[in-house]
């Protein structure tokens, strides 16, 4: 048995996972950040505390359940390593820096340095990208160009994929949001009818219970679209007196919207090519449902759309082919 051991401490999750690349099977183990009610995100020094407690836990968790699942003790688990892949960045681009994720990338040193193994390093969308191809059962794409999208709270891209020197999914960014991202949309949309953060699942579980019909514009200029307005509107509908059921499914009748407007866009340009939907943001029933009778693409499982740290250890693996 070769295991690939993967971190990452993104902005709103710690996780830490196992990969059994003959078996294809991961372990893993994650963990939210911890948020106040009523607020929308956490501060990068909250974030750096509380990905320092959480990270040996899960790590703790990840080892047990593969243990329990193989039969091998922690002895064994451990001299099965071949490598570590961790999230050190938001995207493989020049600036792009958070300080959560060097909580990651500390503990992949450290333990790189301990146990004699080599660490590689990738950015936290190459890890999605990397997840979505693994719980999609589509690795065979690795190797050759693809489209992708990226989707979350802190970011909303259309992506064209190919094979690169220090990654095997490097992402070349093709299309954006150029103000509120999909995910901020829905998670402010959300706290504002009085949900938790992150609002996503339930406010997916409201959007179900209306019975309206939306018809959506999208505000789109080419690859990129605006998102702004969103938010804007679903805050004028409450305070006309819309149920919160229409007003959830106004909002993510208008994600869907943008990014219908983004998906033909990308394929005018790259016309045939396989998406890759990943990201939490397309976790979502409704979203996956509509792109998937529209268009020839993949999803990430909803256990591997969120962030999470299977993606960082699939890529350690295809570094050592």
């Amino acid at each position: 048995m070769k295991l690939y051991l993967g971190l990452d401490t993104s902005n709103y999750t710690t996780s830490a996972a196992l990969y059994d690349a003959k078996g294809n099977r991961v372990w893993h183990g994650k963990q939210l950040l911890p948020v106040k009610p009523g607020e929308k995100g956490v501060r990068q020094s909250d974030a750096v505390f509380h990905h320092t407690r959480q990270l040996p836990e899960l790590l703790e968790k990840s080892l047990s359940k593969a243990s329990l699942e193989t039969g091998l003790s922690r002895k064994e688990l451990s001299a099965a390593l071949q490598a570590i892949g961790v999230s050190t960045r938001p995207r493989r681009v020049e600036g792009s820096y958070m300080p959560c994720f060097t909580v990651g990338q500390t503990q992949a040193k450290n333990l790189g340095a301990v146990l004699d193994l080599p660490v590689y390093e990738f950015s936290h969308q190459e890890g999605h990208i990397a997840a979505a191809l693994f719980s999609a059962w589509r690795l065979d794409l690795v190797g050759q160009d693809f489209l992708a999208f990226h989707v979350s709270g802190g970011t909303t891209e259309s992506l064209l994929v190919h094979p690169g020197t220090e990654s095997p999914v490097e992402a070349h960014l093709e299309g954006t949001s150029t103000d509120l991202k999909a995910g901020q949309a829905i998670d402010r949309t959300g706290v504002m009818l009085g949900l938790n953060f992150p609002a996503g699942p339930a406010l997916e579980e409201l959007a179900l219970r209306s019975t309206k019909t939306y018809r959506v514009r999208p505000s789109a200029r080419g690859l990129d679209v605006s998102l702004s307005g969103v938010e804007n509107k679903c805050r004028k509908m409450l305070a006309e007196g819309e149920s919160p059921e229409n007003i959830a499914l106004f909002c993510l009748r208008s994600v869907e919207a943008a990014l219908t407007s983004m998906a033909d866009a990308l394929l005018e340009q790259y016309p045939g090519k396989h998406i890759v939907f990943s990201g939490g943001v397309m976790s979502n029933g409704i979203l996956r449902r509509n792109f998937e009778a529209r268009y020839d693409c993949s999803f990430a499982a909803p256990e591997f759309s969120a962030d999470n740290a299977a993606g960082p250890a699939v890529l350690a693996s295809l570094k050592q082919l």
